[in-house]
């Protein structure tokens, strides 16, 4: 017997908004117990500026969360105490690697509630971190939202946040799309399953119109040397200066330390959504699928029980940061989905093998743009800090450099080699292109095939197996057959080596 298709409600996803909820995020807790922790954050920019933000919170009482309800109080109160926890943490001129008791303690106990580890995750500063400007009107388009918290205050982070939100909200109508799909291939209605494909391709199309917004409002030197640092994690930070990640100090004497990636657009469910339902497969990066490749396995957790076991890729091990039911759907979803195997058994069937192939290429489009995106706002960056320091927010005279995500590869004043990451830990470039060449790679028509492959123009003779393949160029980024990118800038040509992790080399 098939197991029954998942029901929305059952796992807090919204017909209409997808993984955002149906109602606005609260805006402050209604109970006035939790005043402090609004004035806080309320003060967030200024208290950062004047340096007085870890001092505060060290005299901050232990709030419990006895008093919270509902939810979405719940959501809040995450959303508050992560924003404080990364503020505290990376706000001053060295990180600190232990968070007091006034925040660690009703922290624990909120993520132990939500299913979520102790870190600000994409839920944090995206899913519920947004209000419309005016009730009336929809949420899935960047004219009509606004964010709760921001580490900057800075029109760019709140953009950064925002185009997420509306990606969000614009690809939420796809999952009742796509899980109407599953029902009809199951009844083996081609016509529904082909027209619910089409749906599916042009969303994907709009998806990546959106995404390419953020290049209207937030500039890539504020991004990189203001945003992210705030959003680093724990995991991977040691050049950061975390070294052994951070400890969450409850006062019991028992505390350890903890390890953690930070918040990541791989914790979004609505792309893992995409991936499952098309039947794409990601891999450990660097490796590809082998015939016994059975599944994720799972490992010992790094710190408490907050999250889940990491698995055996970055994809997957992303899983274990969203909140729980999402986490749940996505495998409840995993139990269900025959898209593939449907369209891979009617070949025949033209219509509904290239409105399938139409959604890889538009879902592999969209991770061509994010890839062009992280380049911009973190590839090139990260070259500018190590050839051109002046262009780097610099300490005053006679005082240290600040130590955080922009600058961890610097040390006295030298480029230090080591692998440029993401916010969640991750080598950057290594791990998008092989999630964008992935996404290609279940295409049904030869012709599609060829097309979505990661290699140069196919069947040249004497050159390599890599570019004998036919591969779809990357477009402004100049990447090579063997998969090298080359950015041509003003001040000359440079290469992302992936040796080094992603740095940048002359």
């Amino acid at each position: 017997m098939l197991p029954p298709i998942p029901r929305l409600e059952d796992y807090d996803v919204s017909v209409f908004n997808g993984f955002l909820p149906d109602e606005p995020p609260l805006e402050v807790l209604p109970d006035p117990y939790y005043e402090k922790w609004e004035a806080i954050v309320k003060h967030l920019q200024a208290l950062l500026l004047c340096k007085r933000l870890r001092e505060v919170v060290q005299d901050l009482p232990v709030i419990t969360t006895s008093r919270l309800r509902r939810p979405a109080e719940w959501r809040r109160a995450y959303v508050l105490l992560s924003f404080m926890a990364h503020a505290y943490i990376w706000g001053g001129d060295r990180p600190e690697e232990r968070v007091p008791p006034s925040i660690s303690i009703p922290f624990l106990q909120v993520c132990r509630h939500l299913d979520l580890p102790t870190v600000a995750t994409y839920a944090g500063v995206c899913l519920w971190n947004w209000k419309p400007i005016f009730d009336d009107e929809g949420i899935d388009t960047l004219d009509n939202l606004s964010t709760l918290v921001t580490f900057t205050g800075s029109l760019d982070e709140s953009w950064f946040y925002l185009v997420s939100v509306a990606m969000e909200a614009r690809g939420g109508p796809i999952i009742p799309l796509m899980l109407r799909a599953i029902a009809a291939a199951r009844t083996d209605d081609a016509i529904t399953v082909t027209e619910c494909l089409h749906g599916f391709a042009e969303r994907l199309d709009e998806l990546g119109n959106l995404m390419q917004q953020m290049y209207e409002n937030c500039d890539p030197h504020v991004f990189y040397h203001r945003i992210r640092p705030f959003l680093a994690g724990s995991k991977n930070m040691a050049d950061a200066g975390l070294p052994n990640g951070v400890i969450f100090d409850t006062g019991s004497g028992q505390n350890t330390y903890c390890k953690y990636g930070g918040g990541s657009n791989a914790q979004s469910a609505l792309i893992q959504f995409f991936d499952i339902i098309l039947g794409i497969e990601h891999h450990p990066t660097g490796s590809r699928k082998t015939p016994d490749d059975s599944g994720y396995t799972e490992n010992e957790v790094e710190c408490s029980s907050t999250a889940p076991p990491p698995r055996h890729n970055f994809i997957h091990d992303m899983r274990s940061y969203m909140p729980g039911p999402h986490r749940r759907f996505l495998s409840h979803v995993t139990s269900v989905a025959n898209i593939r195997q449907y369209v891979d058994s009617h070949r025949s069937n033209r219509p509904l093998t290239i409105a399938y192939d139409a959604c890889l290429a538009m879902l592999r489009t969209l991770r061509n743009k994010h890839m062009q995106m992280v380049s911009r706002y973190i590839v090139v960056k990260s070259h500018e800090s190590r050839h051109t320091r002046s262009l780097s927010p610099r300490a005053a005279p006679h005082q240290p450099q600040p130590l955080n995500l922009a600058n961890a590869h610097i040390t006295d004043g030298k480029p230090d080699s080591k692998k440029l990451r993401g916010t969640g830990g991750t080598a950057l470039i290594p791990f998008l292109k092989q999630a964008r060449d992935e996404t290609g790679e279940p295409a049904v028509d030869d012709w599609f095939r060829r097309t979505l492959s990661n290699s140069q123009a196919h069947g040249n003779a004497g050159k390599s197996t890599t570019a004998a393949r036919g591969f779809a160029p990357l477009g402004k980024l100049g990447e090579h057959p063997n998969g090298d990118l080359e950015i041509v800038g003003l001040s000359g040509v440079w290469k992302v080596d992936d040796s080094e992790g992603g740095i940048c080399h002359w």
